[in-house]
């Protein structure tokens, strides 16, 4: 496959930002694409002089950068042929490019331990209900009237009155993003999203060759403006206004009422029972679902965040007419979600443990010590406390996200680079950092980053291959 010089030079992004020479700069963030996975093994590079010219700099540069990869085994040269992407994996062994190990703090997935007693019941109330389903066939594209109601009263407690119908289950929100995106999109229409924002929404933009359009997500929040004028050419739009993954912001009620989508419009609800604002969470109000003022809005969400990520139960709340045009495509992937995690999920969205008031009080403690662990070991970063979810968006005050993933493992510790989170090469000075682990962990995780960041500062390099993300 070849890669041509443009769309290399969006991925590289501000490349010339950082210390050093320019080609080591060079070769250092195409060294890191390539073990993200962005620059995929065996892809073919453009040549020097295409890719200097798209990226404003000299050939020498693009050439010394090259041969910095090739002498370090990243690319294969032949005469005449462009220089091909590989990994070293003669000098790498297996566990380093693994990644973690046993005793390796993980920050790359952000999601909650499982709460025993409670999925103990519920599965013990799932149990007792099954054998209501034996005698049918265990095959349904929409998922079991159990839990379609269960759902529908969720959105009904929130302040959206919803029927069974307009819910189809998934097998979590990743899931619904990949049934919708199927079923809506076709190779090079064009997509707008939230940026940065969940990058497995990304990835199914991307597999389904769409055009990207990313609206920026700042410091005090979404562009309205931007999002509006936007939407307008696009033939779908994908956000996160409650809590939204990375930064945790809330899109407050009169910015949602503002917007006026003009094409099909996916908002994720993933995190929306996890309000932390205030000295009280539980008396927090419960987030008002988009769709409640934009009632042809398509609302996904799951219990991965809520409840746990080892309960993979989604689903997509919609209007008939689309439900049955995502049940059609469906069989091509799936036939149906798990009956049991379905009946399991219906007596855990029945009971309200989705918004646990000791649950949400204990991430609200777990955020406090992230944030004075990060003032205490890396001042200079900027974290803002987040409104709710589970991830405070951090911000270094050099671009150093992706080099700092690549030698995190070394110190102990796994991270989710910034450029995870969007395109182009976006926010190479964030990482995101969730705050769902135990308090003295998360002190030990900052810690470790912390000596990470020093060692990087000094010349360290790294070659681990990023962690997945969650």
């Amino acid at each position: 496959m070849k890669i041509s010089a443009h769309a290399v030079g969006r991925m590289v992004g501000t490349w010339q930002e950082g210390p050093g020479p320019a080609h080591r700069r060079l070769s250092d963030r195409l060294r890191l694409l390539i073990l993200d996975g962005r620059l995929c093994l065996g892809a073919a590079l453009p040549g020097e002089r295409d890719l200097a010219t798209a990226l404003g700099t000299s050939r020498t540069t693009v050439g010394a950068a090259y041969r910095t990869l090739v002498d370090h085994g990243y690319l294969e040269t032949r005469e005449r042929a462009r220089a091909t992407v590989r990994l070293p994996h003669e000098d790498v062994p297996a566990a380093r490019r693994a990644g973690t190990d046993a005793e390796t703090i993980d920050l790359s997935f952000a999601a909650p331990p499982a709460p025993p007693e409670v999925l103990h019941a519920a599965f013990a109330t799932a149990l007792e209900r099954l054998p209501l389903h034996f005698e049918r066939h265990g095959y349904d594209r929409y998922g079991t009237a159990e839990l379609r109601e269960a759902v529908a009263g969720w959105y009904g407690r929130r302040g959206l009155p919803t029927s069974p119908d307009h819910v189809m289950i998934t097998s979590g929100a990743q899931h619904a993003i990949g049934l919708l995106v199927r079923t809506l999109l076709a190779p090079r229409d064009r997509v707008l999203f939230d940026h940065p924002t969940y990058p497995h929404a990304i990835r199914a933009f991307t597999d389904a060759r769409a055009r990207l359009l990313p609206v920026a997500v700042g410091p005090s929040g979404w562009d309205v403006p931007q999002l509006l004028a936007a939407a307008r050419s696009v033939q779908l739009a994908y956000l996160i206004p409650d809590f939204h993954n990375p930064t945790g912001m809330y899109m407050a009620a009169d910015v949602r009422r503002s917007l006026r989508p003009a094409c099909p419009t996916i908002i994720d609800e993933t995190l929306a029972d996890l309000g932390l604002e205030g000295p009280a969470p539980a008396s927090i109000p419960v987030a008002e679902p988009f769709a409640a003022t934009h009632p042809t809005a398509i609302s996904i969400g799951s219990v991965s965040k809520s409840i746990w990520g080892g309960l993979r139960i989604g689903w997509i709340r919609a209007v008939p007419a689309l439900l049955e045009r995502v049940a059609r495509s469906r069989p091509a992937t799936d036939l149906g979600t798990p009956v049991v995690e379905q009946l399991a999920t219906a007596a855990l969205l029945n009971g309200g443990q989705t918004r646990r008031p000791e649950a949400l009080r204990q991430l609200r403690s777990q955020q406090d010590a992230l944030l004075a662990a990060l003032a205490e070991h890396l001042p200079g970063v900027h974290a803002p406390r987040a409104a709710g979810g589970v991830t405070l968006w951090a911000r270094f005050p050099e671009p150093v996200g992706s080099r700092l993933a690549a030698i995190a493992p070394d110190h102990g510790v796994t991270i989710a680079a910034g450029p995870q989170f969007g395109v182009g090469g976006a926010f190479e000075r964030h990482v995101r950092l969730p705050y769902t682990l135990p308090a003295p962990q998360l002190a030990e995780a900052v810690r470790r980053l912390a000596a990470a960041h020093r060692a990087l500062t000094q010349g360290a390099t790294g070659i681990y291959i990023p962690a997945p993300v969650a």
